[in-house]
């Protein structure tokens, strides 16, 4: 017999589930663009820009 204290009950799970889906997804993604975009711009200060 499986108690409620060992594992995540329904509403929990989808509360989760939601959470990860549609704030940390769209949070993560952004934060990796956006550093992308600052390694090419910091770079490009250093060495030019392209063809140069």
């Amino acid at each position: 017999m499986q108690n409620e204290s060992d594992g995540y009950t329904k509403p929990q799970e989808l509360r989760s589930f939601l959470f990860l889906t549609a704030v940390m997804a769209p949070v993560l993604s952004v934060i990796i663009v956006a550093g992308y975009g600052f390694l090419v711009w910091f770079y490009q200060m250093l060495a030019g820009p392209p063809g140069s």
